[in-house]
């Protein structure tokens, strides 16, 4: 149990113990909006309403939740976790022994350095997240790049909250996107041309196809028919354009692969829609069978209008298969080959929709178990800012390469000394780090306007900023000759060699820094809660804004020796925070820029 844990546990029990009942538990404990009325507050709306069900003295605390904090004070004893109470209004407001907190907080986070903040309350349940589900024969844009980020901090995050999360990716390579991209590369391209052996260019090549396409059919409807024809020749598995698939189809698997290596993303599974696809289309047949199913104008769909959820089509009157096919097929195979307790997707905004239909018809065929629909908002580009090669698109190559460009001149800028290859590793995970903070910063139902200029600016909200942060505190230590140590020991005998005494840490600033890092176990585990990366993303940078403030306004390496050493103590333990807050939003610290 983590120390701000334990104090609110503490708390809770002399709470209860005032009131002879045991109505409060630590978790309606809040922190105060203003920090002058404490460090935590317990709300009394629900104690006074409670304790009048409860007792039969109705008028021994009074009615209202003013009267019952004012009548708690006093009766709740000060003890070594907090040293006062106070009532604001129906607020019972606590002062927590700061020397307590401090000495506590500092070595918790010492001891457990990359694992603090970890937490068990998923209990090692098994939760699926698929992510990342682009299509093959695509252009892999920025939209994608929101999916990939948020997915996988989310899926960093639950294994930091106790679940057993297994990150997946599905790839649609089988649907009629994939047969207008061939119908155009046959019949328009120049066969002849000889096509680069880099997976990336060969990847990015499909993606203009497929764009060429779109706009081709768009302007002749008439052609669709040869695109139905070639998605029809495609699903029967055999011929020279079921070839063609196979050989194209490679292409962009690796074309992603490097993308996912590029952004450091890993998946324990990949599923493609071709492999499951004909298990689908038995699936269907034994829904239609069961009349979950039925025909419609030689379609195939499930009516679901009496749930006020429409209607959802699984197979065209063509006979050409549509999503719900290959999706019921996968959600069942997930179910039991894994044996999941949860779940997730992580699909954009506009697939509401589409999933609430899906699993009605899972919960329809007796599926119990929980399906989440993680949807985002889109991401747009400032009006200008840049002009993509393909089109209306802006792909993940033309928004890496801008993002590239501009982070290699700020790094030269600075340090005209470092060797190109330095230059090259550092502005990877500058490039990294912007591109998955600006991602993730804000809630998922936000739209999100990506700005390379801010994105890489050392000031403001942005991951450069944390970074920058964390490169700083390390500059302090070499400049300090050597980072400080403190051994964390049961043995009291033995912790007082340390010779750290963090009665040192007087200032009013060091003792906010102290309770901010005491939240962090806090905000890993509503992050969780709520599958919200942005709860981390905002902790840090209050956290980081605090650390500046504080490193300007109190002298570290100009102190005396004992209080240096303190101080030095507690900065390295805002650098792990933000190491170990970076590490769940996929980003890497920067050890000097």
């Amino acid at each position: 149990m983590y120390t701000l844990e334990k104090i609110k546990q503490n708390i809770a029990k002399e709470i209860n113990k005032a009131l002879t009942k045991n109505l409060v538990q630590a978790s309606l404990l809040i922190f105060p909006p203003n920090p002058e009325f404490g460090d935590l507050s317990m709300p009394c709306f629900d104690i006074a309403s409670a304790y009048a069900k409860a007792s039969a003295d109705k008028k021994k605390i009074g009615k209202t939740a003013t009267e019952t904090a004012s009548w708690l004070v006093g009766r709740v004893e000060a003890n070594e976790f907090f040293v006062s109470v106070k009532a604001i209004g129906p607020y019972l407001n606590f002062i927590l022994n700061k020397n307590y907190l401090t000495e506590n907080v500092i070595k918790e986070i010492n001891k457990e350095k990359e694992k603090y903040g970890e937490n068990k309350s998923g209990k090692n349940k098994k939760v699926m997240i698929e992510y990342s589900n682009a299509n093959t024969h695509k252009e892999y844009h920025v939209g994608h790049l929101r999916n990939i980020c948020y997915g996988d901090a989310v899926n960093k995050i639950l294994s930091a909250n106790g679940y057993k999360s297994i990150p997946v990716s599905y790839i649609n390579d089988f649907g009629i996107h994939v047969a207008k991209t061939l119908w155009y590369y046959e019949k328009f391209s120049d066969l002849t041309k000889k096509i680069a052996k880099n997976w990336r260019d060969r990847g990015y090549f499909l993606g203009k196809q497929y764009l060429l396409a779109t706009k081709k059919l768009e302007e002749d409807e008439s052609l669709k028919q040869f695109v139905s024809f070639m998605m029809k020749r495609i699903e029967s598995r055999k011929g020279p354009e079921y070839k063609l698939w196979q050989e194209t189809r490679e292409w962009s698997i690796k074309y992603m692969d490097e993308i996912y290596k590029e952004l450091g993303v890993k998946f324990d599974h990949i599923f493609y829609e071709s492999e499951v696809m004909k298990k689908g289309l038995n699936l269907t047949a034994e829904l239609y069978e069961k009349r979950i199913l039925e025909k419609s104008e030689g379609a195939i769909i499930a009516d679901l209008n009496k749930y006020n959820l429409g209607i959802l089509v699984f197979m065209r009157s063509d006979g050409t298969a549509l999503y719900p096919v290959a999706d019921l097929a996968l959600a069942e195979e997930k179910f039991k080959k894994y044996k999941l307790d949860e779940s997730i997707y992580v699909v954009d905004i506009r697939q509401g929709q589409y999933f609430k239909q899906l699993f009605k018809i899972l919960e329809l065929m007796g599926h119990k178990k929980k399906n989440v629909h993680l949807c985002y908002d889109f991401v747009k580009l400032p009006t200008g800012m840049m002009s993509s090669r393909t089109g209306n698109v802006i792909t993940y190559e033309d928004l890496r390469e801008k993002v590239t460009k501009k982070a290699v001149q700020e790094i030269k800028k600075r340090h005209k000394d470092w060797s190109d290859k330095k230059i090259e590793q550092i502005a990877g995970k500058i490039v990294n780090g912007a591109i998955k903070f600006e991602m993730i910063k804000v809630n998922a139902n936000q739209v999100i306007t990506f700005d390379i200029n801010k994105a890489l600016q050392f000031s403001g909200y942005t991951s450069a900023y944390l970074q920058y942060t964390y490169a700083r505190i390390q500059s302090i230590n070499k400049k300090a000759r050597k980072p400080p140590y403190i051994k964390i020991s049961e043995d009291k005998q033995e912790s007082k060699k340390t010779n750290i005494d963090f009665d040192n840490l007087t200032e009013n600033k060091e003792s906010e820094l102290i309770m901010k890092m005491a939240k962090y176990p806090d905000i890993v585990s509503r992050a969780g809660e709520n599958y919200d990366p942005s709860e981390i993303a905002k902790y840090l940078f209050e956290l980081a804004r605090d650390f500046n403030d504080y490193y300007h306004s109190v002298p570290v390496l100009k102190a005396k020796k004992e209080i240096m050493e303190a101080r030095l103590v507690l900065i390295n333990t805002v650098a792990q925070i933000i190491d170990n807050g970076l590490r769940l939003l996929g980003i890497e610290v920067v050890e000097e820029m």
